[in-house]
């Protein structure tokens, strides 16, 4: 369950005065800790590509270089950071159709 760690739980929205005075809401989320979690999640898809692009590279280094001794660890290289690559691409997409979401609501 480590890899769904970001995912948080649920939790019913507080009550609104009578009035309906938005000072009166208790136990409301942070926005600032929800956006910080986005933003160390996203860095963390953006560092993974980083780390798999460069391992590819130094593969095929060693590859051309003929220091490799298992050719077969570059196509799985190469898979993994495709794959990396795949995620981040969903993640912004995702992102922005949200965002696109959000702007087309009525207040």
């Amino acid at each position: 369950m480590e890899g769904a760690a970001f995912i948080t739980p649920m939790t019913p929205w507080a009550n609104i005065g009578i009035t309906g005075d938005l000072n009166q809401v208790q136990n409301a989320p942070s926005a600032n800790a929800e956006a910080s979690l986005f933003k160390d999640i996203f860095k963390n898809t953006v560092n993974q590509v980083k780390e798999t692009q460069a391992d590819v590279e130094h593969k095929q280094y060693l590859l051309s270089t003929g220091q490799l001794d298992d050719a077969h660890t570059l196509p799985i290289a190469e898979a993994k950071a495709g794959l990396a690559l795949d995620v981040m691409i969903s993640l912004r997409n995702k992102t922005m159709e949200s965002y696109n979401e959000l702007i087309k609501i009525n207040v």
